[in-house]
């Protein structure tokens, strides 16, 4: 029994490191979408930022200046793609694609030039990286059968900004159901003509919406690159961007079901890593290829619909021309 738990413990513990980076940015996606702005480029922003966050931690020494970079990094990106959307009223589709291609080139030039090492950045040590936090009382609750395993195993041991994704839920939903701005943000993705008529900015709002998700993207690609792994490697997200919106989809654009799906996601990648190389009864050796593809291949089947109903914002993906 204990080395099950033990077992399912550790499971659950890697879900969580792996889900961090979806979870950042499915909520990103929601803010953007929300407020009637298509956001494929999570893909773009989550490479670029965490190629940022590498290669300033890498010079400075530090992970939380490496974490300003991404953020920076990623806000610029998302001002791109308003600027492209919001204020020349451009196909929103085109524009967070051309941002994907963008930061896929852009990385692997910029890291060859730098630091010559093929598009890697240097291997990061020491303060250059999140390190794992104690909580306190884990040395107290680990002498606690079951309940003070679940504490240090599960609980305990994550680095800053793994505390910080999960920690976005929450404030994500507060902001979108009990703020001011959260019910002008969804208002400006359901009827912008409305919110205009009431004298509200619906590119003021759009616009601090996507500022809003390139804040949580960044966070994501700092985590990848200075949490996650020790470096930046070449097209490092491996569609994570995508993966992430195909939870918020799949979570109907709500903050605790988009959790939820990225939840499922990494518990997937999670038991991808478990099963490798185990026979399981009946079954045989699992493929590791498979268990690697499942993730991409569940992000396929929920996009294709099979969900059930997902409602879109109204006005999303459609420009808002002011009329005069």
């Amino acid at each position: 029994m204990d080395d099950f738990l033990l077992l399912l413990l550790s499971t659950l513990d890697s879900t969580l490191r792996v889900s961090a980076p979806l979870v950042l940015c499915a909520m990103a996606g929601i803010f953007s979408e929300r407020s009637g702005i298509i956001d494929i480029s999570l893909e773009g922003k989550l490479l670029g930022s965490a190629f940022a966050a590498a290669a300033v931690a890498a010079v400075s020494g530090s992970a939380f200046v490496g974490l300003g970079a991404a953020i920076i990094t990623s806000i610029l990106m998302a001002l791109l793609h308003g600027f492209a959307c919001i204020t020349h009223r451009g196909n929103q589709v085109v524009s967070g694609l051309a941002i994907n291609i963008l930061a896929s080139g852009l990385t692997v030039t910029l890291g060859g030039a730098w630091f010559h090492k093929g598009g890697q950045t240097p291997t990061l040590s020491g303060d250059a990286r999140f390190s794992p936090i104690t909580l306190p009382g884990a040395d107290f609750l680990s002498e606690i059968p079951i309940l003070g395993s679940i504490y240090v195993e599960l609980i305990s041991g994550h680095n800053l900004l793994v505390y910080i994704a999960f920690l976005a839920v929450p404030v994500t939903w507060w902001v979108l159901y009990k703020t001011r701005f959260g019910l002008r943000l969804r208002a400006v993705g359901e009827n912008p003509q409305a919110v205009d008529t009431a004298g509200i900015s619906v590119t003021f709002l759009r616009y601090r919406s996507v500022i809003i998700a390139g804040i949580l993207c960044g966070i994501a690609g700092a985590y990848l690159s200075t949490g996650q792994n020790a470096a930046f490697g070449k097209e490092m997200s491996a569609g994570q961007g995508y993966i992430a919106l195909a939870a918020m989809i799949f979570g109907k654009w709500k903050p605790v079901p988009g959790l939820l799906a990225c939840m499922l996601f990494g518990f997937l990648d999670a038991m991808a890593v478990r099963l490798q190389g185990v026979a399981i009864p009946g079954i045989g050796e699992i493929p590791v290829q498979f268990m690697q593809a499942l993730p991409y291949v569940l992000t396929v089947i929920l996009l294709a619909g099979f969900i059930g109903k997902a409602i879109a914002p109204k006005a999303i993906g459609r420009p808002y021309v002011k009329e005069r």
